[in-house]
């Protein structure tokens, strides 16, 4: 058995980590308050727009959009979406590690496929691979996202899907379930096939300037960077889960070891008691 020095010091430090980690958990918890609330109040606007451009696409049947079309699928292009930071538990591991088994099961080569990355995790991974990246350096994957933070690489892929270079964009992504629960999801980017066309025509009577081809040629690209961002604030609040979730089980752990500690010491302190107890019954038997 360790010495009651030893195990007073790693009790100290035990705790100093219980404090730690106990400190990251009501961070991440405040954090994905807010993340929650900014996922939630950013829908509305996704869906009005989403709205806009089914109501013109049912009213004006004759408009169309290259990233409406579908095409014979030679080369996909994929974005992964993680975070910067680690001590998110499995959150990361999770993601690349089905991503990694999705390629190896339904791609032949690297010539098939194009990746993107958000977040250094996904970055530093693919480098690591040696995957075909479109993105030279790590894309920021920070709390307060915004769409400049990945405007450039969506619209390279965009540009990449107009010149045919590749044919589908599917996003990798962490679902937010609840606070215990987050799923590796996938969704199409392109082509676009959420849109609907509705039966009945509720914009006939509105007029669009200079056409709504045109507006179809504008709104479109802007639903495709809405369909991203609304993705990315699904992960970072599925990001801000994991890691309260991964902080909290680090601190019961670390109460556990605590507690076992405290035993240890206090066995330690009585058989040292009773070790001195012995040598001065012992030296008292001897002198009389």
């Amino acid at each position: 058995m360790s010495s009651m020095r030893e195990i007073k010091n790693r009790i100290n430090a035990t705790q100093k980590t219980s404090q730690i980690t106990k400190a990251m958990n009501m961070v991440s918890a405040s954090k994905l308050r807010k993340a929650e609330k900014k996922s939630r109040s950013f829908q509305p606007t996704r869906e009005r727009i989403k709205t806009v451009l089914e109501d013109i696409m049912s009213t004006y049947l004759d408009v169309s959009h290259p990233l409406l079309v579908p095409r014979e699928i030679k080369r996909t292009g994929y974005i992964l979406v993680t975070s910067d930071r680690g001590l998110a538990g499995p959150y990361n591991n999770n993601l690349l590690k089905t991503f990694k088994a999705f390629i190896a099961k339904n791609h032949a080569s690297q010539d098939e496929y194009l990746v993107g990355t958000i977040g250094y995790k996904a970055f530093s991974y693919c480098k690591r691979n040696h995957f075909p990246l479109i993105n030279s350096e790590s894309v920021s994957s920070r709390d307060e996202v915004e769409f400049i933070d990945f405007q450039n690489m969506s619209q390279e892929f965009i540009k990449h899907y107009l010149a045919h270079k590749v044919d589908k964009i599917v996003v990798f992504y962490n679902h937010y379930v609840n606070t215990l629960t987050q799923t590796v999801e996938t969704e199409t980017l392109l082509p676009i096939t959420t849109l609907i066309k509705k039966k009945e025509h509720q914009v006939s009577e509105f007029l669009f300037e200079p056409s709504p081809q045109a507006v179809i040629d504008m709104l479109l690209p802007i639903f495709l960077e809405n369909t991203l961002y609304g993705i990315i604030l699904d992960a970072k609040t599925s990001e801000h889960a994991a890691r309260m979730s991964a902080m909290k089980s680090a601190t019961d752990n670390a109460d556990e070891v605590i507690t076992k500690l405290n035993l240890y010491y206090n066995r330690a302190r009585q058989n040292a008691i009773t070790i001195e107890l012995t040598d001065i019954i012992g030296g008292a038997n001897a002198v009389n």
